[in-house]
């Protein structure tokens, strides 16, 4: 064979050499594109059957809850961090939103509570309780209980036919719930914030309930065998709950003394105290939404129901966290 001088081009490639080489690239292009497909393929199927069996067990599209949960934490966050009136409108709307789901609830199960004198109550509360504190609060409450019996009260005298008088009370009672319930308890948060560094406090207590909600979420999905209170909740166990304790006290330590300056032991009744009432409030819900008969209060939020869904634990947690302020500051 005769070497090619330097300098010199080498032979021509044949032309079928050359076609030969693009279509064995191209094949092994398609190859590794169709591998890459197959391990996509394979891996989205392992997250969906992961996430079948997670929203089997708890009720809950996991992956849509975080994201969603995500979303309307940082919205919280900033609103709390840079102006205060802007998180004052996040939390009425928040606040109009539950108090809708509930009235809307309790109107399928029979109980007749006047929609509109309830939305106008709830928006009133809370620059009611950030400007007049607590006896803007107060006013605003007693105020926006009289104007839905008043509502509810003519609507009974001018419809026909007459409704009894047992079930008229009854439609007053469920107005009264949902102010003293939902719309109340939420206007905590506006009585916080108005206060001096309130803004932090309200900050560390959502925190603290997030924690709370996270650990009895995460042990009792993993470890739960012992149901807490069956015929309230099938799916809050013991165990949920231990794992509970145990976010909250952590928590409420590292926020006590990094978020609101107060020593470590405030953390732990601080904990312990939103452990309680996290708990209670969601079982309250959970005792609620089982006495009218539906699972959640509305499908607004995917992979968390509603609105209430959301607020369960943190409404008396809200006016907890209220009273610890005014008994330690």
């Amino acid at each position: 064979m005769t070497a090619v001088p330097p300098g010199e081009p080498g032979p021509p490639i044949p032309p079928q050499r050359g076609r030969a080489s693009r279509a064995e690239f191209r094949a092994q292009v398609k190859a590794t594109r169709a591998d890459i497909e197959r391990q996509m393929q394979a891996r989205k199927a392992q997250l969906d059957a992961t996430n079948e069996r997670i929203e089997a067990r708890t009720g809950r599209n996991l992956i849509l809850a975080i994201l969603i949960g995500l979303a309307f934490g940082l919205l919280m966050l900033f609103s709390l961090i840079l102006i205060k009136e802007l998180f004052m409108l996040v939390a009425a709307a928040t606040i109009v939103f539950s108090a809708f789901e509930l009235t809307q609830a309790l109107r399928a199960a029979g109980r007749d509570v006047p929609r509109v004198p309830t939305m106008i109550a709830s928006v009133a509360i809370v620059p009611a309780a950030f400007y007049g504190h607590s006896v803007g609060q107060l006013v605003a409450l007693a105020a926006g209980i009289a104007l839905v019996w008043v509502w509810r009260l003519i609507e009974a005298a001018v419809k026909r036919p007459r409704v009894s008088g047992r079930l008229l009370i009854r439609d007053l009672g469920s107005g009264a719930l949902i102010q003293l319930y939902v719309v109340f308890l939420g206007s905590f948060a506006a009585l916080l914030l108005a206060e001096d560094g309130g803004q932090w406090w309200t900050l560390a207590f959502l925190i603290l309930v997030i924690a709370i909600d996270t650990g009895a979420y995460a042990t009792g999905l993993s470890f739960g065998r012992h149901p807490m209170a069956p015929t309230i909740s099938p799916k809050k166990t013991w165990e949920g709950f231990a794992g509970a304790a145990a976010a909250s006290i952590v928590a409420g330590i590292l926020l006590s003394i990094f978020m609101i300056g107060e020593p470590w032991w405030f953390g732990i009744i601080f904990g312990i105290v939103l452990l309680c009432t996290a708990t209670l409030g969601d079982l309250a819900e959970s005792l609620i939404k089982r006495d009218i008969g539906i699972k959640d209060m509305s499908s607004w939020l995917p992979g968390h129901g509603g609105f209430l869904d959301r607020l369960d634990s943190i409404l008396p947690s809200a006016a907890a966290t209220y009273a610890l302020f005014l008994i330690f500051r």
